[in-house]
């Protein structure tokens, strides 16, 4: 699969993505977002890759894509629809450019603008969401920057091992 927009396209997470994986997941920097306080082992990670291979998001109740250029097919992110719910027609959105030189380029929003359609072209979804942590304002701003509407708080969800922070609950919601 592979979906492409200007300068980035996704496609679905291959063997040889195993030390890119590596790397992102083992990044403490980025454990507050993804709600990890663990390393993963390169057995686990290789687990996971083939479990993706062989069923769906229906299976599987996700999709984890990497985000590539295409100017060089360089490997900049991943993009993640978690929680899938096909009774109720959405899913939730997770998006990571994994190294800082390739923050504020423009490729977290091509890479979320290209999820939003095929979420409500091919996979018929009603709705997106995401949870942001408030002092993410980078993530606050891609997301409304693709009419995503906050619409809830919840209050001291994630502690940072020094301090309560809450997040927002924010939602797209299909227009007709």
């Amino acid at each position: 699969m592979k979906l492409q927009n200007k300068n980035i396209y996704l496609r679905s997470i291959e063997p040889e993505d195993l030390d890119f994986l590596y790397e992102t997941e083992n990044n403490p920097d980025i454990w507050e977002l993804s709600n990890n306080q663990t390393p993963y082992s390169r057995f686990v990670l290789k687990q996971y890759i083939e479990r993706t291979l062989s069923e769906d998001i229906y299976a599987l109740k996700e999709l984890r894509l990497v985000i590539c250029k295409t100017e060089d097919d360089s490997k900049i992110g991943l993009i993640d629809l978690f929680d899938f719910d096909p009774k109720n027609k959405r899913a939730g959105v997770g998006i990571l450019i994994s190294d800082q030189k390739n923050r504020g380029l423009g490729y977290a929003s091509e890479a979320l603008q290209t999820l939003i359609e095929y979420s409500f072209g091919i996979l018929q979804l009603h709705q997106l969401f995401c949870n942001i942590l408030t002092d993410n304002k980078e993530s606050k701003n891609l997301f409304i920057k693709h009419n995503f509407k906050e619409v809830g708080v919840k209050k001291d969800w994630i502690f940072d091992g020094e301090v309560y922070k809450d997040e927002l609950f924010f939602q797209l919601i299909k227009s007709n």
